[in-house]
């Protein structure tokens, strides 16, 4: 559809709307771009004498013309002020405020693929920090992602934004650490960032290509033209990137016992423990959560997703413990949290079915709650308890409410 209207201009002109184009609002010190779905084409009436002619030299067709124009015109004016308006709203919110630029979310549910944006989210979350998402897909100066924006400072680099909102804002999650816990939570999160990261980054965007590309969050007539490109473009990044690291020279086979000797390190530091440093949340959590999530929620039926809900059980009660303290919103279904194994003698290397449950009981066995002398059938023990007899029920839920305060104190 074309639409023609009269515009007050300095020479009299006719514009004619039809495909998708943008102009400038006009306004003094202003960049912002007002999009229309139509072909401008401004033509003078003074040279295209035809133009006018086709309208017709009676006065209804200029009386109309002018009132459709004047009606217009005013929709815009107020459209323009609404804009404005909106603008002026979102720059007063944004003072004071942590603007976190990220990755758009996945359609699994899952808050990111982004391992670094879900460690930067969640622990703005940790430390009960107020934060707006800015799902613009718009890299820092540096070309990283995530970044932040704080009173017109930006900073990039999850280390250096923690760093940056510890000094300004004095919300930290380590006061508690000796130097050596300290030095040891860094040694962890460099192990995480610098070496799993790339095994993990393997797994979701080179093995498992496919599977990641139904995930991205894309619209349109061309969305899976679009999310192919994206895939594969992003894929060939990872595997440009690791080569230049190291670990991409590797076969397919070492990248991952690299992986599993990674996991496993990290199951033996948590061992029975609610976190990694103890029994309080510190910065190497939101960390370790973040690199461990797409093992436990995005990459199913894979290596990592068998260990972690396998032999590993205990690091995915440490991922579901922090996703239900910190994202509620985040609907797992629970049927997802289970790896299923077929019985097959011969396949020694199937891991056994020890599926993760939600709960309200406590991770201690209660020694009250059993007889004296009574002991429990290994084949008859309870889906609820991993090999040991240890329950795998969760609730930390309730007993941790006052942590968070005493980080504000």
């Amino acid at each position: 559809m074309c639409w023609r209207v009269g515009l007050a201009w300095t020479r009299s002109c006719v514009v004619d709307l039809g495909q998708n184009q943008s102009f400038s609002s006009g306004l003094p010190g202003s960049d912002e771009q007002l999009s229309f779905y139509g072909y401008i084409i401004a033509y003078p009436l003074q040279d295209c004498g035809g133009i006018m002619s086709a309208l017709g030299s009676d006065s209804w067709w200029r009386k109309t013309l002018y009132l459709t124009g004047g009606a217009l015109l005013a929709a815009a004016a107020y459209l323009l002020h609404e804009l404005l308006a909106i603008r002026k709203e979102e720059e007063l919110d944004s003072k004071d405020a942590i603007i976190l630029h990220q990755f758009s979310r996945p359609k699994t549910g899952v808050p990111s693929l982004s391992p670094f944006c879900l460690k930067m989210e969640t622990y703005l979350r940790m430390v009960d920090l107020p934060y707006q998402n800015y799902f613009d897909g718009k890299l820092s100066p540096q070309g990283k992602m995530p970044w932040i924006e704080y009173n017109q400072e930006q900073v990039c680099g999850t280390e250096f934004i923690i760093d940056f909102l510890e000094e300004r804002l004095g919300a930290s999650l380590n006061k508690s650490l000796t130097p050596q816990e300290k030095a040891m939570s860094r040694a962890i999160t460099k192990m995480v960032e610098e070496h799993f990261y790339w095994t993990i980054a393997y797994c979701q965007w080179v093995d498992n290509l496919e599977e990641t590309q139904k995930m991205l969050s894309v619209s349109g007539p061309l969305s899976d033209l679009l999310k192919w490109i994206l895939s594969h473009v992003t894929g060939g990044i990872v595997k440009r990137e690791m080569y230049g690291h190291g670990i991409g020279r590797f076969s397919k086979d070492e990248v991952y016992a690299l992986m599993e000797k990674d996991m496993r390190t990290l199951a033996t530091l948590l061992g029975d423990k609610k976190y990694l440093m103890g029994s309080k949340l510190s910065t190497v959590d939101a960390a370790v959560f973040s690199h461990l999530a797409p093992a436990m929620w995005t990459l199913p039926g894979t290596r990592p997703e068998q260990l972690i809900k396998g032999e590993l059980i205990n690091l995915a009660m440490y991922c579901e413990r922090i996703r239900r303290r910190f994202w509620p919103e985040w609907f797992v279904d629970l049927e997802d949290l289970c790896y299923d194994t077929t019985e097959d003698s011969d396949s020694p290397s199937k891991l056994p079915d020890l599926g993760l449950y939600s709960g309200t009981g406590t991770f201690q066995e209660d020694e009250s709650l059993h007889t004296p002398n009574t002991h429990t059938p290994q084949d008859l023990r309870s889906p609820d308890s991993d090999p040991t007899g240890h329950s795998l029920y969760d609730s930390d839920m309730d007993t941790e409410c006052s942590e968070i305060d005493q980080l504000k104190c």
